[in-house]
């Protein structure tokens, strides 16, 4: 594929790219490129059509030098204002031009939060040249030294062809933490999704980032391969895991909005949806197929069935697993309204239905939508699309 650089165009201010990982919401991000360059994932709605594009490293310096002149100002402000025993901070004498508002606004949100970690966008940040990966990254920690960690998303693909040397220096230079979407580590459902990558090379991509230095987190999409694949997709990815350890395993359970590609398989019937109760037995396959690793199980996530599915392993794996034992050994109508109390966010873990206000809530719910075991699948997929 041909990159496309833009250094011949005009600066025209701050940027930021539409999606971060959760993790990092209180990260102030800088944007390095523009959207994906594959971007032909079936199950992603993200970058579609957009061009991806490198920005020029001049151009991210500028945006750099614009969130530090304003953080700069924010911190004189806040000196004054604990001076004067006041707890918040007045803006209103800083001059805001109209041009530099994005900038200001992304500097007034990272210092509210401590100022504590910097994403880079967008899709596949190493993709860059390393020396300007490595130039950016510097002038970031020269202009914010006391930040704690630099993360960005790569894509296996990528990460996999760079050196080992090159992703060395690149983790000096400060970049602590990878996002990989792995998604699967079965070729058949990375094939079936148009993933553009192996299951080989996603095991090498994650070996690279571990042997490099760098935190590692791997994110797995529950239901990928439908009913028909979920077995060997949970299992390939517990066995392409098993052999990465990455630091972080997220989960990131599937939704089918029609603005993606498997949507017109799935309203063709050649592509059959898990259902939750699917989903749950898919899930503890997976768990029961993690072995030999230390990864944290993160479930951070509101797609996700079960926020309480997330622990360290392998002392956690247990309990992870009780908690999606407890579920699919509850009658059909307890299950029916913990679907539906947790897909209107009465709920978020399986304890809360303990609570009898929340209990009592998610029944009448249940009632107020006439939900049925014949509808209630139906039902958990509108409500679903409300947070695509």
């Amino acid at each position: 594929m041909k990159l496309k650089n833009n250094t011949n165009t005009e600066y025209k201010g701050f940027e930021q790219g539409p999606i971060r990982p959760p993790s990092e919401a209180y990260s102030l991000l800088i944007r390095v490129t523009r959207n994906c360059p594959w971007n032909r994932c079936a199950f992603c709605p993200v970058y579609k059509r957009s061009n991806f594009s490198l920005r020029p490293v001049e151009h991210v310096i500028k945006d750099i030098d614009t969130v530090h002149k304003h953080i700069t100002a924010l911190l004189k402000l806040a000196d004054k204002s604990s001076q004067k025993g006041r707890v918040e901070i007045d803006t209103g004498s800083l001059k805001i031009i109209p041009e530099e508002r994005q900038a200001f606004n992304a500097a007034y949100h990272w210092m509210a939060f401590g100022m504590k970690s910097i994403f880079i966008q967008d899709a596949n940040s190493l993709i860059l040249k390393p020396s300007d990966l490595i130039e950016i990254l510097n002038y970031l920690n020269n202009c914010f030294p006391k930040t704690e960690r630099i993360t960005s998303y790569a894509r296996s693909h990528t990460l996999a062809r760079i050196s080992d040397s090159d992703l060395s220096a690149i983790r000096a230079a400060g970049l602590n933490r990878i996002h990989i979407g792995l998604e699967s580590g079965s070729d058949k459902v990375l094939e079936l999704v148009k993933k553009g990558v192996s299951k080989e090379t996603q095991i090498k991509a994650g070996q690279k980032a571990k042997k490099a230095g760098f935190e590692l987190s791997e994110y797995v999409m529950p239901g990928l391969g439908g009913a028909g694949l979920s077995r060997e997709h949970a299992i390939e990815t517990a066995d392409a895991l098993n052999k990465i350890n990455p630091d972080f395993i997220r989960l990131r359970t599937l939704a089918i909005p029609e603005n993606i590609g498997l949507y017109n398989e799935y309203k063709a019937g050649r592509f059959e949806k898990c259902t939750d109760l699917m989903m749950a037995k898919e899930i503890l396959l997976f768990i029961e197929n993690l072995n030999g690793i230390t990864s944290m199980i993160k479930s951070d996530h509101i797609l996700n069935l079960f926020e309480d599915v997330e622990g360290k392993l392998p002392q956690d794996k247990e309990k992870i697993m009780s908690v999606l034992r407890s579920f699919l050994d509850m009658p059909q109508e307890q299950q029916i309204k913990y679907q539906i109390g947790r897909r209107l966010g009465i709920f978020s873990r399986l304890a809360d239905m303990k609570n009898p206000i929340r209990l009592e809530n998610a029944e009448n719910a249940c009632i107020r939508f006439g939900i049925t075991p014949d509808n209630v699948d139906k039902t958990v997929d509108e409500l679903m699309q409300r947070f695509v």
